[in-house]
């Protein structure tokens, strides 16, 4: 037996390797071995993991290309924190009604916005005496002394273009009637009031600030030790019926003066900038920076004014970013003066 075993694999032994068939088998055998080592396994725990990290790394690859194309620009800066600063209240009697802040403002003029009500024309709507007037004041008020605003730290303030509406002027009768002293401010006054909210130290070489509101629009720079405003059309200028050419191309000659290296960024506030930052805005931030004048399609005329009026400055100073400041307006600029 072991005779006739040895013959069989010697002999197989030789026709595999001398004879063409022999090594024809050979070869496909070796191939097939080796393409089965190189293959992943087709399931189980490790087909598993290979699946998934080809999947993460395809859509990571698909995230950060989607993000690198359609993601907004950002603004990194912080502006710092107050300490140990006090409660101080303000309210803006505007062309469209009232905007009211509570902030927190320290020593060094450090500050924090801790409450902020825009755009309540409620106040203003169905006062036909001065006793209504009155009576929505008062609760107006109450709600700020509620919050731990001291009532000798409530201001109020009058917009320079809201002063000449004629609610305004009864509003005004009824403020002084509850010992209140209104403030009215001119475009002029309200541009360097706006700067010194908004601008920050650090940017205050090389930017421009803007306020667009409904009556008229303010804007202003550092010029030296002072600062200079210059006054243009606001976003409701279509009531008057007034050409968008016209507005745009007095907007453009109003930006004129605004020194070369202090067009990289424009600081804007306002309601209408309010309206274009709310469309981008990303989660919390307190600074949106605006898409570009044409991406913006608005339906309402407040709106298409507005972005006319953005296209104006933007186009004839070639800035880089409008930066809008959620927690900034003109009457905080005007807290900021105060001893």
């Amino acid at each position: 037996m072991l005779v006739i075993l040895g013959a069989i694999f010697f002999g197989g032994k030789y026709v595999l390797e001398n004879t063409s068939w022999g090594k024809n088998m050979l070869a496909k055998s070796s191939t097939e071995q080796t393409d089965t080592d190189t293959k992943a396994p087709e399931s189980g725990p490790a087909s598993e993991s290979a699946s998934t990290e080809s999947s993460s790394s395809s859509s990571s690859n698909s995230s950060d290309t989607e993000a690198t194309a359609g993601g907004e620009s950002s603004f990194s800066y912080v502006a710092p924190e107050p300490i140990n600063g006090k409660l101080k209240g303000v309210v803006e009697l505007g062309a469209s009604g009232f905007n009211s802040f509570i902030v927190r403002i320290d020593k060094d003029k450090n500050w924090k916005l801790e409450k902020a009500d825009f755009g309540n024309s409620l106040v203003t709507e169905n006062m036909a005496t001065d006793e209504d007037i009155r009576a929505g004041l008062k609760q107006y008020i109450g709600k700020m002394l509620d919050f731990g605003v001291s009532g000798r730290d409530i201001h109020f303030v009058v917009s320079s273009g809201a002063v000449k509406a004629e609610v305004t002027q009864k509003i005004i009768k009824n403020l002084k009637a509850l010992n209140y002293f209104v403030n009215t401010v001119s475009a002029q006054q309200e541009g360097a009031l706006a700067l010194k909210c908004v601008l920050p130290k650090d940017f205050e070489d090389e930017a421009f600030v803007t306020d667009i509101g409904s009556g008229n629009t303010k804007i202003s720079w550092l010029n030296g030790g002072g600062v200079s405003a210059v006054e243009t059309y606001g976003a409701k200028y279509f009531q008057d019926g007034t050409d968008d050419g016209k507005v745009y191309d007095e907007v453009k000659a109003k930006c004129a003066g605004i020194p070369s290296m202090k067009r990289k960024t424009c600081f804007i506030i306002g309601g209408a900038p309010f309206t274009m930052a709310k469309q981008v805005r990303n989660g919390k931030e307190r600074y949106t920076v605006l898409k570009a004048p044409k991406d913006y399609k608005m339906d309402d005329a407040k709106g298409k004014a507005g972005v006319n009026i953005y296209k104006a400055i933007k186009d004839a100073t070639g800035c880089e970013q409008f930066v809008f400041d959620w927690d900034a307006n003109f009457t905080i600029g005007f807290l900021l003066n105060l001893p």
